[in-house]
């Protein structure tokens, strides 16, 4: 009696533990998951100054600004047409748009993992023949057997602890962190042209300034030809002449060498090899990009939503911490539900193939089963301390991303203040300079001091006009590094694929990609965010 008991109590048992594990699928695909194991994201907090140290300048105001075309606060068309080009063709932010892509499609991946993760159609057709000297051939009705099946089978490990949940959780930070680093590269790359141009036009300048002294110099020394042809003064006046005279050819030679360089680093912004760049900026001298007379730098708190990257390594903290989940459902059961059904016959005994479609054929089996690592806790949670000390790394990266963003800022604006106010002396300097040269010139004609008075003169005149234009082009370069530190430009693309259609169609030539080419895949990550939610699929 005892085993016939023991038998019914395990029977009962059994179903009830079948009927237990049978809805646990049930449950978890209606409500996501039953439990959710891991910690949820919190943005880590972050030190933010208050103001700026610079705020009491005038040229700078701490007023919202609009930053989405910053480089048209130096109201030069040519640079506006660098930029948009730049934003068109540089192959780097195609790239870029590319990882974005590429995450979207890792989305896609997790989010399938929350469903049946084995769904399989499957048949067979076998035609044998037994061995009559066998026993199986000896007792078989027949020697010559064939037998087909055709059905499917499906397996799903259900999402009882989130681990799936967590991994789609994972999935959509690591895609909004591609779409932030496809920002900071686009704020990159429009302070990279606008750099460039300001450096292509601040040679120019100086060369300028080299050809007018070259000039200046040459008709110094025809003066100093004349009087030794004259004998009022010696051949040391030709020869101290020539010399300056030469110094300054030797500096036209190294700034178009600079000039040709620029310009070929432009051409690659530009997406296109190095080529000649007259149609792009034009063949005559052109001014350097003044700023204007007031900037609006905002506060440190606007970097938190505005900085590309500073977003970006809070996206992957948030996608790092999810992996903890990931990682602690490991220790605890793996609940799942296979099952398979089809129809399946033979042509042995007083069966054909074709009885294959009745109802008696049909056949299958399904039914709950649970997995537990109970033997491996050694790896499994030494796997949780990895991913929560990378976590813990992602924080500090992020929290320190805050740091350097406002470090970068002020680094630009006390650059740009200073070299404004260096600009004001250099060209009280220049003007000095030029009536200095003036008055030595008359003075040696004239025979009232050596040619060495106006030699230092003119030395004096090229040098403090090179400060002054290298200045200039320090102010507005700074005035760049201040809206690449404050994070500007990046919204042009809002609205705009991440790629352009010549590089979309060349990939659904390869592959179908449905609408993840297109902008409005992506309308969820383009907002502006502080912590990323939690998406599972829509049932």
């Amino acid at each position: 009696m005892a085993p016939d008991s023991f038998s019914v109590t395990a029977n009962g048992a059994g179903r009830r533990l079948c009927c237990a594990l049978f809805l646990i699928p049930l449950l978890t695909f209606s409500t996501g998951c039953l439990f959710r194991i891991g910690p949820d994201y919190k943005t880590a907090p972050a030190t933010l100054s208050k103001d700026w140290m610079e705020k009491g300048d005038k040229g700078l105001k701490t007023g919202a600004a609009d930053y989405r075309t910053w480089w048209a606060a130096f109201n030069d068309p040519v640079l506006d047409g660098l930029v948009n080009k730049a934003y068109a063709e540089n192959l780097s932010l195609r790239a870029a748009g590319t990882r974005v892509l590429q995450a979207r499609a890792q989305l896609g991946v997790a989010v399938g993992k929350w469903f049946p993760q084995t769904q399989q159609a499957v048949a067979s057709f076998e035609k044998d023949r037994l061995s009559p000297a066998t026993p199986q051939g000896m007792s078989a009705p027949s020697l010559n057997r064939t037998q087909c099946s055709i059905g499917g089978q499906a397996s799903w490990e259900v999402d009882f602890w989130g681990k799936f949940s967590r991994g789609i959780e994972s999935a959509d930070a690591a895609l909004m962190a591609s779409v932030a680093d496809y920002d900071n590269t686009l704020v990159t790359l429009t302070a990279d042209v606008a750099s460039t141009y300001v450096s292509i036009r601040t040679i120019e300048k100086r060369l300028e300034i080299a050809r007018s002294n070259v000039r200046v110099q040459e008709g110094s020394l025809k003066i100093a030809e004349e009087r030794f042809a004259g004998g009022t003064t010696s051949e040391r006046d030709v020869q101290q002449a020539k010399t300056v005279l030469a110094s300054t050819q030797a500096d036209i030679p190294s700034l178009e060498t600079q000039l040709q360089q620029s310009q070929n680093l432009l051409s690659i912004l530009l997406g296109a090899a190095p080529h000649d760049m007259a149609g792009l900026i034009g063949t005559s001298i052109a001014r350097i990009p003044e700023p204007p007379k007031e900037v609006a730098v905002g506060i440190p708190a606007d970097l938190l939503r505005r900085r590309p990257d500073v977003r970006s390594a809070e996206y992957k903290a948030a996608a790092q911490c999810a992996q903890i989940g990931i990682a602690k459902a490991d220790l605890l059961p793996a609940f799942s539900l296979t099952g398979n059904f089809g129809y399946a016959a033979s042509n042995v005994g007083p069966y054909q193939l074709s009885d294959m479609w009745h109802a008696s054929s049909r056949a299958g089996a399904m039914g709950p089963s649970f997995q537990w690592n109970i033997l491996n806790y050694g790896r499994i949670i030494n796997n949780v301390r990895v991913q929560d000390a990378r976590f813990q790394e992602a924080m500090l990266t992020y929290q320190n991303a805050v740091l350097q963003a406002q470090r970068e800022v002020e680094d630009a604006l006390v650059s740009f203040v200073n070299s404004q106010r260096r600009a004001a002396c250099l060209e009280r300097s220049v003007a000095a300079a030029k009536r200095s040269l003036d008055l030595a010139t008359i003075q040696y004609q004239q025979g009232m001091t050596d040619f060495t008075t106006v030699l230092t003169a003119e030395q004096g005149l090229l040098e403090q006009q090179n400060n002054l234009a290298t200045t200039q082009g320090d102010i507005s370069q700074n005035l760049v590094t201040i809206y690449r530190a404050l994070g500007g430009g990046w919204e042009i693309r809002e609205g705009k694929d991440f790629v352009p259609a010549s590089v979309q169609e060349e990939m659904k030539k390869r592959t179908y990609w449905g609408g993840l080419l297109k902008h409005e895949a992506y309308a969820s990550e383009t907002g502006e965010k502080k912590a990323p939610p939690v998406r599972l699929p829509d049932l």
